[in-house]
């Protein structure tokens, strides 16, 4: 019986890897990031502009950093523009899109990553860590998707990438404000997803575990050593393990994936 040879040839796979690899395949779009200043959410900006997209971000209160962030996205060539928004306040923030889109002169790609934390154990949390960490991480991605998924419908076209969290597929303790947030967005991602899949839009979301950022500049040395032995990769993740996602759900390698949530932890939720 003959046998399937399903390999490409390196000359018939090209044609998908240039299609990945393409420097600016995001040329003249326009991507929104919430919470870009730092972090995760700063490396996604710098890669999204390195691929040729126009970059509309807010910040919460760091305006020094912000500016900076501005200026490094324009010196690649690129539109960018950082605007002080408080993501939790619906108005705000629908006017903040409608404005982006009326300057950038479309929307094409909403990445949600605008996210705190409020650790403590249950039983000395307040109402208030409670609901500030909802407010911003789960009611903020609703109504920044809620303020571009119309003009999405619209134009038949568009993406959302949602920044969740391995709390949200583990659930960690002393995070039950955090995780109960993150699962939210990864129950939303998914309905979401079935939503709109006929309008062409594709909906994922990315949940990573322990990033080298800010959140973990506070932590020890021994800390961190007790961190990476969890880890089955051994070694705590960058921002750039997480922004590669990203380019990776963006491209046209990933325009038969919706609905997912893709972790990026180096194993820590598989022990």
């Amino acid at each position: 019986m003959p046998v399937l040879d399903c390999r490409m040839t390196s000359q018939e796979n090209q044609p998908l890897q240039d299609s990945f690899m393409s420097n600016l395949f995001l040329k003249n779009q326009t991507a929104i990031i919430t919470g870009a200043s730092r972090g995760i959410g700063r490396a996604i900006a710098i890669k999204l502009a390195d691929l040729g997209a126009n970059i509309a971000f807010n910040y919460h209160s760091n305006q020094e950093q912000a500016s900076s962030l501005e200026k490094e996205l324009a010196n690649k060539g690129v539109k960018a523009k950082g605007s002080r928004v408080d993501i939790k306040n619906f108005e705000e923030v629908k006017g903040w899109i409608e404005s982006t889109k009326a300057e950038f002169g479309g929307l094409d790609v909403l990445v949600n990553n605008a996210g705190i934390i409020r650790d403590k154990a249950l039983m000395m949390m307040s109402k208030d860590d409670w609901q500030e960490v909802i407010d911003t991480n789960l009611t903020g991605m609703f109504n920044a998707t809620r303020a571009c998924i119309v003009t999405f419908m619209k134009q038949k076209k568009g993406q959302v990438i949602n920044i969740s969290s391995v709390s949200g597929v583990i659930g960690l303790p002393r995070q039950v404000n955090y995780s109960a947030s993150k699962g939210g967005i990864n129950a939303f991602t998914k309905a979401l997803a079935k939503e709109v899949a006929s309008f062409g839009i594709r909906v994922n979301a990315i949940a990573p575990g322990f990033i080298e950022t800010d959140i973990l500049s506070g932590f020890t040395d021994d800390q961190k050593k007790k961190i990476t032995e969890m880890i089955p990769l051994a070694r705590i993740g960058s921002v750039g393990d997480v922004a590669g996602v990203v380019e990776y759900l963006l491209s046209d390698q990933a325009a038969y994936v919706t609905g997912q949530v893709i972790v990026v932890d180096g194993g820590l939720a598989i022990r």
